[in-house]
């Protein structure tokens, strides 16, 4: 039986101490405020981030890893087993060039079969939780040809909504016209976001006021799930938002497992301080959580 081994970036926003306890290689892309340019989750983890956010003149920029940075990491994990193989899981390719340079990585490689690489359609812990199951459904002994349509399927039933505090990032980051920052800003619209089958950020609806918006997501979950048992996963950002969202939608739904994680330098950068993502799924995926 082939080992298998799991590989992201580090846009997944997966904790330090899971990665390392259930050895995902992650690789970082980069954040660069001005002149100086840090790696993310190494150099700078989010605390640091959003404090230098606040005190940051200018909006910082990301990067994506190299097609060599990840040769690196593949080669090296390659090189532990003849039989190993990796499954390399990624940030939206409709968001980033992160996947485009997994990909030549893998077409550099001596044996480029035994490296799979999935575009996970979403970002931050959508990712993750990808990440995570596919680890575990390795240690149950499923192969690398089991494990992509289960992430594929648990891909297609996650349900995700994410709030931003401001619409400043994303017009920044060319999501949203300046127009239409100014005109929510002014009328306190706070946008229900999403990201759609292809991987883009797109606007499910617009509310006045964030409660509002909070009362209309947990709507739109009850109407989908019911009183059917999920896991509910929350990312969240420098924002006390986060423990009003997460109450509400464990009074207002059957969670049967709850993760948390928080929002990362390079998501941070695109989504601002403020931000908060609600990634909902069946509970019967909680034996690969």
């Amino acid at each position: 039986m082939s080992k298998i081994r799991i590989v992201t970036d580090s846009t997944a926003d997966i904790p330090q101490e899971v990665r390392e306890q259930l050895k995902v290689e992650m690789v970082p892309l980069k954040v660069h405020f001005a002149e100086e340019t840090f790696v993310d989750a190494v150099t700078i983890q989010s605390e640091q981030f959003y404090e230098k956010l606040k005190q940051a003149k200018d909006l910082p920029t990301t990067s994506q890893p190299s097609p060599n940075d990840f040769l690196e990491t593949y080669n090296k994990i390659l090189a532990e087993d003849d039989e190993t193989e990796i499954i390399s899981i990624h940030l939206s390719a409709a968001m980033s060039g992160t996947i485009h340079s997994a990909k030549l990585a893998q077409s550099m490689l001596d044996q480029p079969e035994r490296v799979k690489i999935f575009d996970g359609r979403s970002a931050s812990y959508g990712t993750g939780f990808l990440v995570i199951a596919a680890v575990n459904a390795a240690k149950q002994g499923l192969s690398s040809s089991e494990i992509i349509p289960l992430i594929e399927e648990i891909r297609e039933e996650m349900q995700l909504y994410f709030f931003v505090d401001t619409l400043e990032y994303l017009q920044k980051g060319g999501r949203i016209g300046k127009a239409a920052a100014l005109f929510g800003t002014l009328l306190n619209i706070k946008p229900i976001l999403s990201i759609d089958d292809e991987g883009e950020v797109t606007s499910v609806d617009k509310i006045r006021g964030q409660k509002k918006a909070v009362a209309k997501v947990v709507q739109n979950y009850k109407d989908h799930f019911g009183d059917e048992p999920v896991i509910a996963v929350f990312a969240h950002g420098d924002t006390d938002l986060s423990h009003f969202v997460m109450d509400k939608i464990h009074t207002e739904l059957n969670v049967k497992h709850t993760r948390e994680t928080t929002v990362g330098p390079v998501i941070g950068t695109h989504a601002g301080p403020g931000t908060i993502g609600m990634f909902l799924y069946p509970e019967r995926y909680a034996k690969y959580l």
